[in-house]
């Protein structure tokens, strides 16, 4: 054969060996496409039937694997989101555990902290700065409430090299953040991550597992009110390692399981020391006014109190004045501390129990008419001459107790003779007063080199209201000073510190904030409370100050004013917390409610020492103790004012000699005894009386049901309102006609001043 017939057969078979291949190899393409349109046309039916069947983890891994399968049954590339992933993950993480079950959304939200905070630090240093102003901004109404003051850290930090400079973020970088977290909780919370893997739940795995040590306990969920918690705190169960190492070592990073559950922490409740310039100039005025005006036989020098006095402040447990920063004394001071130390040495003296005979306390009712139900709130001055009246009209009103005419310093006004004044700057409800701190003035000048003496009567009043403002208003001018705007919301509560200069408010946000009154921003910002706060007082020494959440939370808090933190959490009340009060001893802390229930708290062991009873419901607005710590006064919604002994009574059968005996007598769980007195309204002798144990005293004609007051018009022998149980350790109660009592006092005499606005709808 030709070589030229043989080349063109070669050629002919290459031929046909290529269009065969090329056939396969479409065939095989065509094959895969459509096994890959087969495979995605029955996923629903798959998933679906291992749905139906309970594969649970099998549905989950064939969704993951097939979730990236192009038409062709190839995987697709899986686009990176570049820097919004992390905001993407916070987002999803949120989601999650706002859909989650109450009692685990005080664990799970620790978690979000953790994840902004890395986050943002991971942005930085990808030297992403936009994206970590975005993160920050869309992110901080969520957080502001607890981190405020972090987030305004992590505002400045906006370059890598500020990562390496700054203090906290290295605390961060270097240290694992530690979450404690129930066993199941756990599970759950990976398991979801893992199935969310592209949703953003890798982002947050990353992060967990990077920077965070996630401590699992198979113990039951940490919350307030949850029974783990409890349990822990009923019987002092010493913290875990996780609970005591949670969060990042020496930095603040919100509400842990450490505050819910460690009532050990040690409590400096002492008097704060006396500055030492200051002691000594009061010391040498006193031995002064001894020697011109000398004491009664048989009564203290003012030397001898003061030394008692200085004797109380150094005692072990008292904190250091370095630890409380205090503007340096002036000549007001000391003549203030003087007059303190007179009162106290000349003071009606309430010693001891009184075997439940009425004392003789004097009270001073101050009746408000013609109100329409505009008062929301009243406060006393100090010094006894002066009283506020916040009203729903935005406005306050102060009046001179005496009728005299206030003083003014403005050129214009030194002739103007009214005994009231009126404050306009607020432009909601007024719910919230408090004075600076006053006492009567000597009556000669102890600095004769100067032309007038020091005034000590009250010179600054605080106000909170409804539009978020605090205000500060001079009683000398009859203006507003300064303006405080830190609250979210409306300001319920405003109180200045027992020291001056400081003082705390707390309102709609949850918060409770400590101002420094030549600062504009607050000094302290306490979060923790799930609602807003009711209530609100100081520790006597200064360095602590208690808050009342209202009636969904229900729990008192002890915030350290030195570090910020939760020291203490009282829970037990049923009902809103209408009124705190500390006792001047520092030692123990009582809290009312609006079913009319007073409880005594020990602060430093953080537990129950009993409950009283007698006021009816509506509310306990205000409290007082008086200078010995060993009676209370309290006045409420019921137009009583009511005194109580504090000590808890060692022989109940004794506490009162008129105690009834028409119920068998008995330890109530209370800490009340049966056989206490009651007031029964609407008696079988006469429709207008008060039963007190066996002996009937006429009572005023008020148709208040419940409140301890009788009822007029009831026909004899029937009960128009309920029978109100009183503990045996009310000592006195004082009726009124048609007033509730906004507002009671103990001066530092121990005489009781109270306020009311009357009601003729009552």
């Amino acid at each position: 054969m030709p070589p030229t017939d043989k080349n063109k057969k070669k050629a002919a078979g290459a031929r046909e060996k290529q269009v065969a291949s090329s056939q396969v190899a479409s065939s095989y393409t065509a094959r895969k496409q459509v096994f890959g349109k087969t495979q995605h046309s029955h996923q629903p039916q798959v998933t679906d039937y291992l749905k139906k069947k309970g594969f649970t983890k099998t549905e989950a891994v064939f969704r993951q694997e097939t979730a990236h399968l192009g038409p062709d049954g190839r995987p697709t590339q899986r686009p990176d989101e570049g820097p919004k992933k992390y905001l993407r993950g916070f987002l999803l993480l949120q989601g999650w555990i706002d859909n989650n079950l109450e009692i685990y959304k005080f664990e799970l939200r620790k978690l979000l902290w953790p994840m902004f905070v890395y986050s943002y630090i991971e942005l930085i240093a990808q030297s992403q700065t936009d994206e970590a102003k975005n993160l920050l901004t869309t992110l901080r109404p969520q957080l502001a409430a607890a981190h405020q003051d972090d987030l305004n850290l992590f505002a400045s930090i906006t370059l890598p090299q500020h990562l390496k400079e700054n203090n906290t973020t290295k605390r961060y970088r270097e240290n694992k953040y530690r979450i404690p977290l129930n066993q199941s909780l756990s599970g759950n919370l990976f398991h979801f991550l893992e199935r969310e893997a592209e949703a953003g739940g890798a982002v947050v795995t990353y992060i967990l597992q990077t920077y965070c040590q996630v401590d699992v306990s198979a113990r039951g969920p940490i919350e307030p009110y949850s029974f783990e918690a409890i349990l822990r705190r009923a019987q002092n169960m010493e913290l875990e390692e996780m609970d005591a190492q949670e969060g990042i070592p020496g930095v603040f990073t919100g509400l842990s399981n450490k505050d819910l559950l460690d009532a050990s922490v040690p409590l400096k409740l002492g008097p704060l020391p006396m500055e030492t310039d200051l002691r000594d100039d009061v010391r040498a005025e006193l031995a002064e006014e001894d020697q011109l005006h000398p004491p009664a036989e048989g009564r203290s020098t003012l030397v001898e109190e003061f030394d008692q006095k200085i004797k109380r402040e150094d005692s072990a447990d008292a904190p250091s004045r370095a630890e409380l920063p205090l503007p340096p004394s002036r000549a007001r001071d000391v003549v203030m501390e003087m007059q303190k130390v007179r009162e106290n040495r000349d003071r009606f003296r309430i010693e001891g129990r009184t075997g439940g005979i009425g004392i003789g306390v004097s009270i001073c009712m101050f009746t408000f008419h013609n109100t329409l139900g505009s008062v929301s709130c009243m406060e006393f001055s100090n010094d006894n001459q002066l009283v506020a009246a916040g009203t729903m009209d935005s406005y306050i009103r102060v009046w001179s107790l005496d009728g005299k005419p206030l003083k003014s310093t403005l050129e214009g006004e030194k002739d103007l003779k009214v005994n009231n004044r009126k404050l306009i700057g607020h432009s909601g409800p007024v719910y919230g007063l408090s004075f600076s701190d006053s006492i009567a003035n000597l009556d000669r000048n102890i600095y004769p080199d100067s032309s007038d003496k020091p005034d000590t009567s009250t010179k600054l009043l605080l106000s909170s209201s409804a539009d978020g403002q605090v205000r500060l208003w001079s009683l000398e001018t009859w203006t507003c000073l300064c303006i405080y705007k830190a609250h979210d919301g409306p300001v319920f509560r405003v109180q200045w510190g027992p020291h001056g200069h400081y003082f705390a408010t707390a309102g709609w946000d949850k918060t409770v904030r400590i101002f420094a009154q030549d600062h504009a921003s607050a000094q302290r910002l306490l979060v923790g409370h799930d609602t807003s706060i009711s209530a609100l007082t100081w520790h006597p020494n200064g360095t602590y100050v208690f808050s009342a959440s209202d009636d969904t939370d229900k729990s008192i808090r002890m915030w350290s004013i030195i570090t910020g933190n939760c020291v203490r959490m009282f829970t037990g009340h049923t009902d809103y917390i209408s009124s705190l009060q500390c006792a001047p001893n520092g030692k123990i802390l009582a809290s009312a409610d609006s079913s009319g229930n007073i409880i005594f708290w020990d602060i430093d062991k953080g537990m129950r020492i009993k409950r009283c009873r007698g006021h009816g419901k509506g509310g306990i607005y205000s409290m007082s103790f008086s200078a010995e710590s060993t009676v209370l006064v309290s006045g409420g919604n019921d137009g009583t004012v009511r005194l109580w002994d504090v000590e808890l009574p060692a022989d109940p059968a004794k506490a009162n000699p008129l105690a009834t005996t028409s119920v068998q007598a008995g330890q109530q769980p209370d800490g009340a005894v049966a056989g206490a007195d009651s007031i029964a309204v609407g008696g079988p002798s006469d429709p207008r009386s008060i039963a007190v144990g066996n002996q009937v005293a006429p009572a005023t004609n008020t148709s208040t049901q419940g409140a301890g007051v009788g009822s007029g018009g009831a026909a004899p022998g029937k009960k128009k309102g309920k029978e109100v149980q009183v503990t045996p350790d009310q000592i006195s109660a004082f009726l009124t006609k048609k007033t509730p009592i906004s507002r009671v006092r103990f001066t530092r005499m121990n005489l009781v001043v109270a306020g009311g606005c009357y009601d003729p709808q009552r």
